[in-house]
């Protein structure tokens, strides 16, 4: 039921391009200017270019995230995705920052700024620890895998409804290039594989059939039906009616001869040669090296050190106490039997599924306006950003979860979309639909990303990039607000967000479970059917999720039990004083925060107010 925002974690997972490709913006371009109540010693302004010249370099090595942005990229960058010479250069980078940071005297900046400051060095700090050859080893030669791969993102990013512009006939000159560039970017892909396969560091068999799956998807579509086809289907009125058909044909022709053969070539690969030497075990501590890199995974997903067995614990005491609620909320729907019993009759009443996709639409757009009319009591200010809510593609649903969101511009012009599933209707769930549109989009995701984006006062990276424990942690808590909003007053939309509550506790014990103690796909499955109301559908679907992304999954709890646990001291320490609204400013003011540094900056504003 989560946001993946796909497309963001495959740019923070892979870079792109070498700084000569690109024209550079000029220094400080985007940057914020001077602010009152900085210290006037030059130490900020000096920040300011080094921020200004990172965000250079990064741009340069990161064209889908320039791309994310609606700006333009030359296509010859894409091609040097899933290269030795790329993670080379994002290396030195990261070095070359880190070395012009120690030219600053951290106290003497003003107390945004060194959370700034901060930020920025736990930042390239986790660049060069993840571009270590032994961590490379183990990460580099698997790029891609079922769960937010680029073989099926690039479709999404460069359809009509992705963040490309379809506006001249430049763009869509441009968008063939960038088709054309992707079959190249493919072959890379492979050639890490074949690395993986030469050293034994490979995917599990499971991950491999899913993406074969999602190849013969993408290669049954006929081309007028292809995503990449999708912006010849609505021309703007820009472009000339003479043209047109030149770029029907022109893409038309990029998707027979360039894409659909890479997608086969990459397709038979897989099928025929890495899936015999996949592994079968699914869990990363049967990979060479796979124990240590979980460890650090749970550390880069959640930015704390813990153990896998603290995290199982604490999802064992959380599952606990959410079946207390359930039984209280079972006794509101009048259903005398056991939870167990109460889990089989939600799975299986055609009550509380949905019957169209219609039904589902309806059911998010009144949600929406129920949301629009209680959140400014809790937020003092919202996003310019507009939100959509639409289905998801027909070729991804099947392999999707439940909702996720896709990020809006950060000039408020292009709308986040919240994306809802229908694939195989009979497994979804009504009960969940307003603790997913809470999630995904409003206050969710959704006010999270965009109020950061449009933040102009932050430097870029605090307006751009994030962590999964925020990130994920926040929409989690977002969640938690529908009780103040009185949305839970129904007990079916209560029953719903403590099943996708639970669902958040039941990952800690099952990501860690499949991954440090060697359970099996049933194991975990059957821990989630006994657990919660879930179809048996979205169990698989979830379990296949957290063999592919190990340590994700666990970061949404980890994270919601933080800023829950801020909230509750700062209403403690300021009792009358304290005002929802700027708590969820404090929280959301500095961009995605490491959650040490928000636990810092949230305990010294308690402090200032007490």
């Amino acid at each position: 039921m989560e946001l993946k925002l796909m497309l963001v974690r495959q740019i923070a997972a892979i870079v792109l391009a070498l700084p000569s490709m690109f024209q550079l913006p000029p220094a400080g371009a985007s940057e914020p200017a001077a602010v009152a109540g900085e210290v006037p010693d030059g130490s900020e302004a000096l920040m300011r270019k080094i921020f200004a010249e990172d965000n250079e370099r990064r741009d340069a090595l990161d064209p889908l995230g320039t791309l994310s942005r609606g700006e333009t990229v030359d296509a010859s960058a894409l091609k040097s995705l899933f290269t030795d010479a790329l993670d080379r250069e994002r290396l030195l980078s990261a070095r070359v920052s880190l070395e012009a940071l120690t030219r600053l005297d951290r106290s003497r900046l003003s107390s945004d700024r060194q959370i700034s400051f901060d930020v920025f060095t736990q930042t390239k700090r986790k660049v060069i620890e993840d571009l270590q050859p032994e961590i490379r080893a183990l990460t580099g030669v698997r790029p891609f895998n079922h769960f937010g791969g680029l073989h099926i993102d690039f479709p999404t990013f460069m359809s009509s409804s992705g963040s490309i512009p379809y506006e001249t006939e430049s763009d869509y000159r441009r968008a063939v290039e960038l088709n054309t560039a992707f079959a190249t970017v493919l072959e890379n892909a492979e050639l890490r594989f074949r690395e993986g396969m030469a050293t034994g560091i490979v995917e599990p068999k499971l991950t491999i059939r899913h993406m074969i799956g999602q190849l013969d998807a993408l290669l049954a579509q006929p081309v007028t039906q292809s995503p990449f086809y999708s912006p010849l289907e609505n021309f703007p009125d820009t472009i000339p009616s003479g043209v047109r058909s030149d770029f029907r044909a022109a893409f038309g022709a990029v998707i027979r001869t360039k894409i659909n053969p890479a997608y086969q070539r990459l397709r038979d690969f897989l099928a025929l040669e890495y899936l015999p030497a996949a592994r079968d075990e699914i869990g990363l501590s049967a990979m060479k090296g796979g124990r240590g890199l979980y460890r650090r995974l749970i550390r880069r997903e959640t930015t704390l050190d813990l153990a896998p067995d603290e995290v199982s614990r604490l999802g064992k005491e959380e599952v606990r106490r959410i079946k207390r609620d359930m039984m209280d909320v079972k006794r509101q729907l009048e259903f005398e039997g056991s939870l167990d019993s109460f889990f089989l009759h939600i799975r299986n009443s055609p009550r509380f599924h949905p019957r169209s996709r219609e039904q589902l639409v309806e059911g998010f757009d009144r949600i929406k306006q129920k949301v629009d009319k209680q959140v400014l009591q809790l937020f003092s200010a919202r996003p310019k950003t507009r939100l959509s809510i639409a289905p998801y593609p027909p070729f991804r649903e099947r392999y999707e979860p439940g909702g996720s969101y896709y990020q809006g511009s950060s000039d408020a012009k292009r709308p986040g979309i919240f994306y809802f599933n229908t694939f195989d209707l009979p497994s979804r769930f009504l009960t969940g639909m307003t603790t997913l549109y809470l999630h995904e989009a409003a206050p969710g995701h959704h006010f999270q990303i965009s109020l950061a984006q449009e933040n102009s006062a932050l430097p870029s990276f605090q307006r751009r990039d994030g962590n999964n424990a925020f990130v994920e942690g926040w929409a989690l808590y977002a969640e938690t607000l529908g009780h103040e909003m009185g949305l839970y007053d129904d007990p079916m939309q209560h029953w719903g967000t403590l099943d996708d509550e639970m669902l958040r506790a039941m990952r800690l014990v099952v990501d860690t479970g499949i991954h440090a103690r060697g359970w099996s796909r049933g194991r975990a499955v059957e821990y989630m059917l006994a657990n919660s109301g879930m179809s048996r559908a979205d169990a698989v679907a979830e379990v296949d999720r957290y063999i592919a992304n190990p340590a994700q999954a666990i970061s949404y709890k980890i994270g919601a039990l933080t800023i829950q646990e801020l909230r509750r001291k700062a209403e403690t320490a300021l009792g009358r004083k304290f005002d929802v609204r700027a708590f969820h400013d404090q929280v959301l003011g500095s961009g995605a925060l490491p959650l040490p540094i928000l636990k810092t900056k949230i305990e010294r504003w308690i402090v200032a107010h007490e």
